[in-house]
């Protein structure tokens, strides 16, 4: 065995494990690998590992291996070590389902409508339903979730994220984070750092104040890390004028040392610029569409003259490895010769699933006059829009770029919003009529001859643009290898003149976040669906017919015009001289309009449901350790079963400086008619606290404990008094 040059930090923890503990050695396909004894932990068994390794095995662990990939059907390969019997690494995209050059796997809807269903305990198990998938088909690293902030509602991958609100997301987040890893497949958490716009997104510096940093673009990865995420993935930008993957403030002083974040991080493909400073500063692992060049033989070189410490790519390997055992790519390899046809992945589970996901985040905006459900026989349906059919539905079952699940052009596997309409009403004899809106007069007759009009509207969002506006008229187009293109349309003058013909139409969105709704007034229902995934007929139809009880939430607020956004001066967005100037500062979201007192269309966390919900009897307990614990009642006080998100939101002392009201905790409960439940919700310390010029810090004074059904509707208020 050769001596290995351990990192400090984990060099007496293994001379103290080795010292105590004697590695009964096991033999993998005729080689001795003393490190697959698994009862060991997983930092004993890769320092074990690394002991045995060479420079040159250790630098083949660090960057893409070749363009197999292809291969895989996948985006990145690292080769395995036979001798060493260490197992391929192979990446993939994922978010809304295992991505790349895959077949026969399944459509998830997209995260932003995952998150919409504010439900941890579905969101734990869309990871184990996605790990799953990427296990059979020969993947044991998924890049996913998507972390970034929803800043700019204009974003062309806010549909790959998590919304606007830090706690969501972080919650969010940490549920398929466990779930997917308990698949044996790395998280990979993405991306790392205030990511948040695609224009410019290889050369822009977001400038940002560390207070900002701190209590809005940080804490949902740190929750991702604590739920045990393996990796993370820096992304393109500059933060503060330094490339993100060679910042060592936030990949050494904020990941790894203030997080404990024990896994690797990765670089975004080809967004290492540089060999030293990259290696040195907290970057692990260089990915990209080719092999190199920073951390192959310019690595190898670096580390010979002594300008990178063997010790610092010692620990580049060891957190690599100690993932994988951790996780258990070592112990539970995936199906041999993986490939993009290896495995039909899908199942009629997954499949299920996706619809239900996709039922549970459509959000039902607006229901006047109790049009919806659709109950009753024989009613006349009139279903509007290209977005409801054919071609057009296959532009909005994903979001674009890396993130999307292809279908090669096949319509089979999506169920379009016309198919789920047309099936559902055959159930109730309705009859269902087609225009695809392409001529306005034509629409306007089929929606007159109707009882109901169904108007289908879409945006397009992809990686590397950002959308136009939120305008429908400008943010409809295509997708395609290339990137978005866009195209000037007439939905929102479809919508009016639908509407005008007939007061019963319900628009439907398909959209990647908010869009602007000039029409609102004059429709009587307003459904938001999202990118909802193969299964969005279905899931649609469902929820229109009353099947389900809608109880989706808005992740993300809807304004009234682009002049209200927070993001509207160039400075801030898309930047100037290649700076974004990130100063609203924490006023993101919805903490804009509350601090502006600007009236959004939407609110965060709006949603309705078929039924009705009562909140009372709250009281607010003052919890060991500085946090709290806020309990109440929620009484489903209507005729049908339906689920409620309660919602909790704090509000600070003046003295800190802080938004008028923040999210700190949420719960998703389903009630029967008539049935009340006590919810009860805990508030830690940092619940509580603002980043100050020592840290995290305590204001003393009155905290406000708002409960409601969303920021701006608040159900039950009352107060703590916190000790500074």
């Amino acid at each position: 065995m050769k001596l290995v040059r351990l990192p400090a930090l984990i060099l007496s923890a293994f001379v103290v494990a080795m010292s105590v503990v004697t590695v009964a050695p096991s033999t993998v396909a005729g080689v001795s690998c003393p490190w697959m004894d698994t009862s060991h932990t997983a930092a004993q068994r890769a320092n074990s590992l690394l002991s045995a390794m060479s420079l040159d095995d250790e630098i083949a662990m660090v960057h893409n291996s070749d363009d197999k990939w292809s291969y895989y059907g996948a985006v990145g390969h690292i080769a395995g070590n036979a001798r060493l019997c260490i197992p391929d690494l192979v990446m993939n995209n994922a978010g809304q389902g295992v991505g790349g050059k895959q077949v026969d796997t399944t459509a998830f809807p997209a995260p932003i409508a995952q998150a919409a269903t504010w439900d941890p305990t579905l969101e734990e198990d869309f990871g184990a339903h996605l790990g799953k998938e990427a296990w059979k088909k020969g993947t044991n690293v998924l890049l996913a979730p998507g972390l970034d902030t929803g800043r700019v509602p204009m974003n062309g991958r806010n549909f790959e994220y998590f919304g606007e609100d830090p706690y969501l997301a972080g919650v969010t987040a940490a549920a398929e984070v466990t779930g997917l890893q308990s698949q044996h497949v790395i998280a990979t958490l993405k991306h790392y750092l205030m990511n948040d716009q695609e224009t410019n997104r290889t050369t822009v510096s977001a400038d940002v104040s560390e207070r900002v940093m701190q209590e809005i673009y940080l804490p949902g990865f740190q929750a991702a890390v604590d739920a045990g995420a393996g990796s993370v993935m820096c992304s393109y930008n500059k933060v503060n004028g330094i490339y993100a993957c060679q910042a060592t403030k936030i990949l050494t002083n904020d990941l790894k040392d203030a997080f404990g974040f024990s896994g690797f991080v990765m670089s975004d493909w080809r967004a290492t610029h540089s060999t030293v400073q990259s290696a040195n500063n907290g970057l692990d692992m260089e990915m990209g569409s080719t092999v190199g060049p920073y951390f192959t033989g310019a690595l190898k070189t670096a580390v010979q003259h002594g300008e990178v410490p063997r010790a610092r790519l010692d620990d580049m390997v060891f957190r690599i490895l100690r993932t994988m055992f951790r996780v258990g790519l070592f112990d539970h390899p995936t199906p041999a010769e993986p490939s993009a046809s290896h495995a039909n992945a899908e199942t009629t589970g997954e499949i299920q699933f996706a619809r239900t996901i996709a039922e549970q985040g459509i959000v039902l905006l607006k229901d006047r006059g109790g049009l919806l459900p659709l109950t009753g026989t024989g009613q006349s349906i009139a279903v509007i829009g290209e977005a409801a059919s054919g071609a057009g539905a296959l532009k909005i079952y994903n979001g674009a770029g890396s993130a999307h699940v292809p279908l090669f052009g096949s319509k089979s596997d999506v169920v379009t919003g016309l198919t789920g309409i047309t099936q559902r009403g055959a159930t109730n004899d309705d009859s269902v009529t087609y225009s695809s809106g392409r001529s306005i007069p034509a629409a306007v007759s089929a929606a007159a001859a109707a009882d109901v009009a169904i108007v289908f509207a879409y945006d397009v969002s992809g990686e590397g643009v950002d959308l136009p506006s939120l305008d429908l008229d400008q943010a409809s187009g295509s997708c395609g290898k290339g990137g978005c293109t866009y195209q000037a349309s007439r939905q929102n003058e479809l919508i009016a003149a639908v509407a005008a013909a007939n007061p019963d139409t319900v628009v439907v969105l398909n959209t990647g976040g908010p869009v602007l709704m000039p029409w609102a007034g004059k429709v009587s229902g307003i459904v938001e669906a999202w990118y909802p995934g193969e299964q969005m007929g279905k899931a649609i139809a469902r929820v229109l017919f009353g099947d389900v009880d809608p109880s989706g939430k808005l992740p993300e607020t809807f304004p009234r015009k682009m002049a209200d956004l927070p993001t509207r001066t160039a400075a801030r967005y898309p930047g100037v001289n290649g700076h974004a100037t990130y100063s609203e500062g924490l006023l993101v979201g919805y903490r804009w309009y509350d601090q502006k007192q600007i009236t959004p269309l939407y609110c965060f966390g709006d949603g309705l449901s078929y039924t009705t919900f009562d909140y009372s009897g709250l009281k607010v307990i003052k919890a060991s350790g500085g946090g709290a614990t806020v309990s109440f009642s929620v009484t489903n006080s209507g005729k049908r079963s339906g689920a409620e998100v309660p919602q909790v939101y704090v509000a600070f002392p003046s003295a800190a400086g802080e938004p008028p009201l923040q999210l700190k905790g949420f719960d998703k409960v389903s009630l029967a008619p008539g049935e009340t439940r006590k919810v009860t919700i805990g508030l830690d310390s940092r619940a509580f606290s603002y980043w100050g010029a020592s840290g995290w810090t305590v204001t003393a004074g009155k905290y406000g404990i708002n409960v409601g059904s969303s920021s701006c509707d608040i159900r039950l208020q009352g107060q703590i008094t916190m000790a500074g």
